[in-house]
């Protein structure tokens, strides 16, 4: 199953005066440096904590969960928006999430003005609707299991001539995510050096996946690290794609994940092309798994993590993915409903 991007691979690279809404043009690392120059501008860095496994490994999590709307989104919704015209600003966004985009886009179109229409599902946490529409978004709300998301949100565009800011196939998305990747890697050679050490870059990333417009950006920023994208079993799509060359959608009855952020039908090419040149294999955890690694983040490094910001200190955990000393995992968000998060924290699984 191929999902057609909107989007043309073109290398021409965009400045800020370039149309955001043209799609001409494939992410680089030029376009991720800018965007990291902008949230430099906006937002201070996320935290870089280093944290001991159970096994005795050292590793560094960058805390994204951390971020004014509690995921590492808003850094591609900033980027994106940012880069609008005044005429493209005038039209209004649509954006389609289940609740980290859609608070990265309510964030970013709200300090600029611009209004923001976001196709969340009915059954996303509840936490992620009442911020949104904290937020001054409007809130048009869709049936996983019956309706599609991406024709409610052609239909709202094609009535409104609002512009459509997808949450990972799009060029802005991926460099504004790759700003991370930036930040982490200045951190860690900062921590190096504070120790005396050499070499304190990351050799190895881990990040959560679901359309891969994370592990896309982060490959492009620190293209001398390894990137390693995580996927919660059964939505495991982008390593199946990996595995097999080409893109591969997730299966019509694929059981409910707890991890809502990562349940994307299937990446685009515009993250896929980018993901199969760096050489990217993916790696699976367990549910059970995954509320291990958000007790561990709570009782190592005092963070609330959602299930799908921690799929990928899962996969360290687990010995899925090796520790060097130097491997970096991102805590991608912290969006969880209250009640949820206390029965994985008392261990009622």
């Amino acid at each position: 199953m191929t999902n057609p991007s909107p989007l043309s691979s073109s290398s021409q690279l965009a400045g800020p005066s370039q149309s955001a809404g043209s799609g001409t043009r494939a992410p680089s690392h030029a376009g991720v440096l800018r965007a990291a120059g902008k949230m430099a501008a906006l937002l201070p860095p996320t935290p870089l904590l280093p944290l001991e496994l159970p096994s005795g490994e050292m590793i560094w999590c960058k805390a994204e969960s951390l971020q004014p709307v509690g995921a590492f989104k808003i850094r591609g919704a900033w980027h994106r928006l940012s880069d609008m015209t005044a005429e493209e600003r005038a039209r209004g966004v649509v954006a389609v999430s289940s609740g980290n985009h859609a608070q990265g886009v309510a964030w970013s179109a709200a300090r600029l003005g611009i209004a923001a229409t976001i196709v969340m599902p009915s059954n996303a946490p509840r936490v992620k609707l009442d911020a949104t529409r904290a937020m001054g978004a409007e809130i048009v709300l869709y049936d996983r299991a019956r309706e599609s998301r991406d024709a409610i949100a052609a239909g709202l565009i094609a009535q409104s001539g609002a512009i459509l800011v997808h949450a990972y196939g799009d060029p802005w998305v991926i460099e504004g995510q790759g700003s991370a990747g930036i930040e982490l890697a200045a951190q860690m050679e900062l921590a190096a050096q504070m120790a005396g050490r050499a070499g304190g870059a990351p050799s190895r990333i881990v990040c959560p996946c679901g359309g891969g417009g994370l592990a896309a950006g982060l490959a492009i920023a620190v293209p001398g690290a390894q990137v390693v994208p995580v996927e919660p079993e059964h939505w495991d799509d982008v390593t199946r794609s990996l595995a097999s060359g080409t893109i591969e959608g997730v299966a019509r009855d694929a059981p409910a994940t707890a991890c809502d952020a990562l349940q994307t039908p299937a990446t685009f090419p515009i993250n896929f092309a980018v993901l199969r040149a760096h050489g990217m294999a993916g790696v699976v955890v367990t549910e059970a798994e995954t509320r291990a690694a958000q007790r561990l983040a709570f009782d190592r490094l005092h963070l609330v993590i959602e299930p799908g910001g921690a799929v990928a200190l899962a996969a360290v955990m687990t010995g899925k993915v090796p520790a060097d000393g130097r491997t970096a995992v991102i805590l991608s968000g912290g969006n969880v409903d209250r009640a949820a998060f206390a029965r994985v924290i008392a261990g009622d699984d």
